[in-house]
């Protein structure tokens, strides 16, 4: 035995030591788009323990390199040892405009060429000193449509070494808050005024919900920085620093007049795709799935519409739930509905599958626009069997080629096996959707039975939160609340019954974690915060004792 462990240490030692071969390097930045003054940060990835370090002297053209940091990581996935090693370096462009990033040599490999914008400097930042803290922010555009995003960024400089702060959020009448970038800030620095600052960059995705004038507040920073006489802040909680963003007024236009019929679809980019190739042909009763996902950029899934194509002539269509979510790339909502649409043909020939159209608004060019996904055809041959389709009844004869010598069969035993085939079909879709739900369901608990006492739900609901499970968390606290409220069912009827604003809040997060594909970050706390001491519920009207005693004591009063 210790032979056999000595040699499973020592072929992973060299699994952990041999570089990857074939693997090309990686490049990327942390951001496309800076202005004037700000540095960028280029990463390089490459697989390998033993990499050779990338040549970055190339940079240096159009760049100032501040400085380079590397790590390395090590993972084993399924008995296979694998390495990376990752290098980061910090730039800080020497002009405006577009800069092309050249291919950098890493050993015998190359990564791609990357492309950076360099934007002029806002006028507030070239305004001369703005102290030791100041906030900066820009709406994208002013003056939106209706349902339209607003890219909303904020950018916090601070010249101190910053040991905590608190920054607001937008909020106004109206508008739709959603933080981009998973809830992670992006660091970098920048000269303003001759000054050093830190900059701390966020992103929002605003949507208005009704035309007019909004008007979006100032944002407030409060946090403390070291005090320079003691630069480890060990005896003092440091230099309390503030500061105040400009107010941001959007003037949002409603749908035009010339905005095509149907779902008002404000995106930057909508795409209408197929997601698999359909076959050549089939036989009669034989299903064929067609997968549709449509994107757009700008929008949430809720956003988007239900795709409904028309059923075909001599085949039945049967659509399946659809697969919703909402993912960003730190400055874009993308919203995304894949659809399966299961068209069974009923007779030999041609069935076509419909063309399906989605009518939108580009925002980018501000004209109507439509994505189409064309009519595609599919050979249908009779059914395997060798029996003959069933009759046309428009035409009142078969209605699909069929090969005359074959033999014909009673119009009872064509409808009985149709229908058999139908029946087998939705069985098969009820099983599918069976076991989607059971997938997408709560974990249940494993001992039958009444629901435990209050005490025990509340017990189960604080465990889960500390173990940042939101199911299991979702599941107590329905059945904690159920205690005192029977008719509920889920943590949507609870959040509509709460009356304190936290608890209200910490249920809307989970419902877009649970179902939206949010980001989860301190949500387990904040909801564990929120509902320590039980559901808020709204104060019961008081109501008159009545001085006659109960016709019935024996219902009227408990019993001992």
């Amino acid at each position: 035995m210790n032979r056999w462990h000595c040699s499973w240490l020592a072929a992973l030692a060299l699994l952990l030591i041999a570089p990857a071969l074939g693997a090309a390097p990686r490049a990327w930045l942390d951001r496309n788009t800076v202005e004037a003054g700000e540095s960028v940060t280029l990463n390089v990835e490459v697989e390998g323990a033993s990499a050779a370090a990338p040549d970055f002297s190339p940079l240096e053209a159009d760049f100032r390199v501040l400085g380079t940091q590397s790590s390395r990581q090590v993972s084993l996935v399924s008995g296979r040892a694998t390495a990376k090693t990752l290098w980061a370096v910090g730039l800080e462009p020497r002009r405006q405009g577009r800069i092309q990033l050249p291919a950098l040599r890493v050993g015998t490999e190359q990564t791609a060429a990357l492309e950076l914008e360099v934007r002029a400097a806002a006028d507030a930042s070239v305004a001369g000193a703005r102290g030791d803290v100041f906030i900066e922010v820009r709406a994208e555009p002013p003056d939106p449509y209706v349902q339209q995003q607003v890219r909303y960024t904020v950018k916090l400089y601070s010249a101190q070494d910053l040991t905590d702060g608190n920054l607001s959020e937008p909020a106004a009448d109206g508008l739709v808050v959603r933080r981009l970038g998973q809830g992670q800030d992006t660091s970098f620095f920048a000269t303003v005024g001759g000054r050093r600052y830190r900059v701390y960059e966020r992103h929002y995705a605003l949507t208005p919900e009704r035309s007019g004038r909004i008007e979006i507040g100032p944002l407030t920073f409060q946090g403390s920085a070291l005090a320079g006489g003691d630069p480890t802040g060990f005896f003092n909680r440091g230099r309390r620093l503030s500061a105040a963003s400009d107010a941001v007024s959007l003037q949002v236009r409603p749908r035009p007049a010339n905005a095509p019929a149907g779902a008002w679809l404000p995106a930057a980019s909508l795409q209408l795709q197929d997601e698999e190739p359909l076959p050549a042909e089939l036989h009669v009763g034989d299903p064929v799935t067609r997968v549709v996902r449509l994107k757009a950029q700008g929008l949430a899934f809720e956003q988007l519409p239900e795709l409904a194509p028309t059923a075909p002539a001599g085949a039945e269509i049967y659509p399946d739930k659809a697969d919703t979510r909402t993912r960003d790339d730190g400055e874009w909502l993308q919203g995304e509905r894949v659809q399966k649409f299961a068209f069974v043909p009923g007779r030999a020939g041609t069935l076509v599958l419909p063309e399906i159209r989605v009518d939108w608004w580009n925002t980018s060019a501000d004209r109507p626009a439509v994505a189409v996904l064309p009519a595609r055809t599919v050979r249908v041959l009779p059914a395997a069997s060798g029996a003959p389709p069933a009759p046309d009844a428009a035409a009142g004869r078969p209605a699909a080629t069929v090969a005359e010598s074959a033999p014909a069969r009673p119009a009872t035993a064509v409808r009985i096996w149709r229908a058999l085939a139908a029946a087998a079909f939705l069985l098969w879709l009820a099983t599918l959707w069976l076991w989607r739900w059971r997938r997408a369901a709560p974990p249940r608990q494993a001992a039958a039975g009444p629901d435990p006492a209050p005490g025990a739900a509340r017990a189960d609901f604080l465990r889960a939160c500390s173990l940042g499970d939101l199911a299991a968390a979702e599941h107590a606290l329905v059945r904690w609340a159920g205690a005192t409220r029977q008719d509920l069912r889920n943590a949507g009827e609870l959040a509509a019954i709460v009356t304190d604003p936290r608890q209200q809040q910490a249920l809307a997060e989970l419902q877009r974690v649970r179902y939206a594909g949010a980001a989860a970050d301190g949500l387990a706390g904040r909801l564990a915060d929120a509902f320590r001491q039980g559901p808020a519920w709204p104060a019961a009207a008081p109501t008159a004792a009545s001085p006659l005693p109960p016709l019935y004591p024996e219902r009227g009063a408990p019993r001992g």
